[in-house]
């Protein structure tokens, strides 16, 4: 009997170690930042993922679907502890008993756990004996890089927590520059990938090359970062950010409208002096249409103390029934302009693009809006703005803007960077995720964004983390999380264009799909040479 119950229980041994191995990358992001431990837990699934299916070494490795429960049991670990904060949205205003927020929570982790099992069957699938040395690294890297791609574009895309953040500010975060976040995914599992085939058995050679390869990486990133392509001008200008701390139960509540836009004209009209003020998303919370007195005051406000001001604010067409989530430029428009920038329905403002399922539109709406209050939340039925938008020009200064979780794609950020984009902007309210890990990691995924592309970012938020970072990454000043202050900082401005900003991810994904192809012929020519 015992016998029988030990066969019973070692086939779900590997996935419990990879559920927990899932659930300690977590550990990986902010704010713990152990940025080497992807190595192992990465290591971990690409050592059982290689590990022999039969005493002799004879076979690959285990069959694809067995490969893919153990991404998947990664996957679950990775997403149910990574963004377990989602949770206290969907619990304190979706409007769901407990089981109905734990059960959707689990069906959203269960979704995104799909991508690294999908990674980890067409990794299986692909693999052969045949591969070995540089070939089963560089193929598990690939099939990772396809297989998140993938997460970051289905359903509008949620590509949070991706490897890469982990090495932000250590490790491999020197490469940022160069390959941006998507490639330093890629060498992570690459790295892991290599360091685990050391402990398998074989030809010495073939299996500590690439790991040594792998070391050298990190070894000499911060000497590769010479060729970041950019520098600090000497140009300078002084910042304003306010943080309102407007409880997230009372931000749409009628009564609080005029007090919320007292509060943030009162934190502001004493720093009025500043070079830019920015307001976070939607800190203005009467429609645009209907805040037209208020935003005139503003904008002579701004006009005369010689500032521009960058909030938030939700636009609304009553005729066409249409409501955006914008972000609008009030006071100077440049430098020398003698009026105020503002009219209703002006050319200088941004429209999210990226919208948040559930929060800003619900897909099968006619039929989820029936079902629980969390799908008929208020504000939740937007338009999409375009893909591709003019800079803010707020002041005579050209910012790249990104409201929220916007901050999370780089593809879209290179799109819409141009050769006078001088700063980053990016505007959130995290007051949906209370003190949870959620906003800390929202801030590093923007730390990343300032290296990627070489230019300092502002963030504004409703309740926290309200920071200034440099173009290297690192956070210059910040303001205390839920509290109702102001950040002031001087920001150094950059010039020139990093390589990744130039040629963005067009180099990996040539790479990754010469890896797949390569590997695609070897599996056909083992299987032709097989039947022969």
């Amino acid at each position: 009997m015992a016998k029988t119950l030990v066969t019973k229980i070692t086939p779900l041994l590997p996935l419990a170690l990879l559920l927990g191995a899932g659930a300690l990358n977590t550990l990986a992001f902010a704010p713990y930042t152990l940025w080497w431990l992807p190595l192992c837990t990465l290591a971990l699934l690409a050592g059982i993922l290689n590990r022999p299916a039969t005493a002799n070494n004879t076979a690959a490795s285990v069959s694809a679907g067995r490969a893919a429960l153990m991404g998947f049991s990664f996957g679950l670990g990775w997403f149910g502890v990574g963004i377990s904060w989602v949770h206290v949205s969907i619990d304190q205003f979706g409007g769901l008993p407990l089981a109905g927020s734990l059960a959707l929570m689990a069906l959203l982790v269960a979704y995104l756990a799909l991508f690294p099992a999908l990674a980890c069957w067409l990794y299986a699938k692909l693999s052969t004996h045949a591969l070995s040395g540089w070939l089963k690294p560089l193929l598990l890297a690939a099939c990772w890089t396809l297989a998140e791609w993938l997460r970051s574009v289905l359903l509008t895309g949620f590509p949070w927590l991706s490897l890469g953040y982990s090495q932000t500010s250590f490790g491999l975060g020197h490469l940022a520059p160069l390959i941006g976040e998507t490639g330093i995914s890629f060498l992570l599992v690459f790295s892991a990938a290599a360091l685990a085939q050391l402990f398998i058995s074989g030809p010495r050679w073939p299996r500590i090359v690439p790991a040594l390869f792998a070391a050298a990486l990190f070894v000499l990133s911060p000497q590769l970062s010479r060729w970041q392509g950019w520098h600090y001008s000497e140009q300078q200008l002084s910042v304003l950010l306010v943080q309102g701390n407007i409880k997230q139960e009372l931000r749409w509540v009628p009564e609080q409208e005029q007090p919320t836009m007292l509060k943030y004209m009162d934190l502001t009209r004493p720093h009025f002096h500043t070079d830019l003020v920015i307001w976070p998303e939607a800190a203005i919370p009467r429609l645009e249409p209907l805040a037209e007195d208020y935003l005139d005051n503003l904008n002579r406000a701004a006009l005369y103390a010689n500032t521009a001001v960058i909030s938030g604010i939700l636009d609304y067409n009553f005729k066409t029934q249409q409501a955006w989530n914008n972000l609008i430029v009030l006071g100077k428009r440049y430098r020398d302009s003698t009026d105020g920038d503002y009219f209703y329905g002006h050319g200088n403002r941004y429209s999210k693009h990226h919208l948040l399922p559930i929060g800003e539109f619900v897909p099968f709406e006619s039929l989820l809006r029936q079902l629980a209050p969390i799908f008929d939340l208020p504000m939740s039925s937007f338009s999409r703005g375009s893909y591709v938008q003019p800079n803010l020009i707020a002041n005579g200064y050209h910012l790249l803007p990104a409201i929220c979780f916007e901050i999370a794609f780089p593809d879209q950020i290179a799109a819409n960077m141009t050769a006078d984009t001088q700063l980053l902007l990016t505007v959130s309210n995290d007051a949906w995720f209370g003190d949870s890990i959620g906003p800390h990691q929202h801030l590093q995924i923007a730390q990343m964004r300032a290296r990627e592309f070489g230019r300092p970012v502002l963030r504004a938020t409703n309740n926290g983390i309200t920071a200034t970072i440099n173009a290297n990454g690192d956070i210059t000043a910040r303001a205390p999380q839920f509290s109702q202050t102001v950040l002031q900082d001087t920001v150094q401005l950059t010039v020139g264009q990093t390589p990744y900003a130039r040629f963005a991810n067009t180099p990996l994904v040539i790479t990754c799909a010469l890896i797949l192809l390569f590997s695609l012929v070897r599996r056909w020519q083992r299987r032709s040479n097989g039947n022969a």
